[in-house]
């Protein structure tokens, strides 16, 4: 028995193709952070149980509230953009659930009119199938769940990933996601200089599209790559920001 997990926020225009193919769950519960679109209203026509609840931007604590309202002993995790395949439903149903209590997936990027197979995106693994109180999510933002007891399993097949379906809408999210990740790396006491801010991003640029090959994928394994090496750039350097902000208040 199998509940999928749903978080929503104004994503009307993702959340019937994403219910339609969770149809095979036994239940669908959807925590929305009070859309101001027809989000709701489309997943409860859809059938889903749909629940209201504002997180203050913390992801990890909206998925371990949305998995004590599932009434399954597992739990499938699902962004509003994603999409399971028939394939790796099939896998799932084969699954020998007594052995294992989490699952890791693979997710493959759909981006700007093609299919992503290298780069950052290729490398994803997500523990996103996992067993009720056998562990649970943390970090704020770039959420991972934390599985405290027993292991778990890879499937073969992945999870299908729309994001970003503009330039627009990329740099958008990447720009409310770097303040979140700046917060949560500035409590956590993370430091950060002008070396990191230049040369880190540069790094990762290489790795994504020289050495994971995303110049294979054309001019949207460019783009990926610049983007994904922006969130670096800007991440550190409001951290930077916030660090100096909090001296020049000190010595005030």
């Amino acid at each position: 028995m199998i509940s999928a997990v749903v978080l929503t926020k104004n994503e009307e225009n993702n959340i019937k193709a994403c219910l339609e193919s969770l149809k095979w769950c036994d239940e669908i519960v959807v925590v929305d952070e009070y859309s101001v679109d027809k989000t709701t209203k489309l997943a409860l026509k859809m059938g889903a149980e749909v629940y209201y609840n504002d997180s203050g931007s913390n992801f990890a604590f909206q998925r371990n509230f949305a998995m004590h309202l599932a009434k399954n002993d597992w739990v499938l995790f699902v962004d509003a953009d994603e999409r399971i395949t028939p394939a790796l439903r099939q896998e799932i149903y084969n699954l020998q659930f007594t052995i294992y209590n989490g699952f890791y997936l693979n997710r493959k990027d759909f981006f700007l009119g093609k299919w992503l197979n290298y780069g950052e995106t290729a490398s994803v693994r997500l523990l996103r199938l996992v067993k009720k109180g056998s562990g649970e999510w943390q970090r704020r933002v770039h959420e991972t769940f934390r599985l405290t007891q027993g292991k778990a399993s890879e499937l073969k097949n992945p999870i299908l990933h729309y994001p970003h379906p503009n330039i627009s809408e990329f740099l958008e999210s990447i720009n409310i996601h770097t303040d979140l990740h700046s917060q949560v790396l500035f409590e956590g006491g993370k430091r950060t200089n002008l070396f990191e801010i230049i040369f880190y991003p540069i790094g990762k640029f290489c790795l994504n599209y020289f050495w994971r090959l995303g110049f294979l994928d054309g001019i949207q394994g460019l783009i990926m790559a610049l983007m994904m090496s922006l969130h670096s750039f800007l991440a550190r350097a409001k951290l930077y920001y916030k660090l100096n902000y909090k001296l020049n208040e000190k010595n005030k």
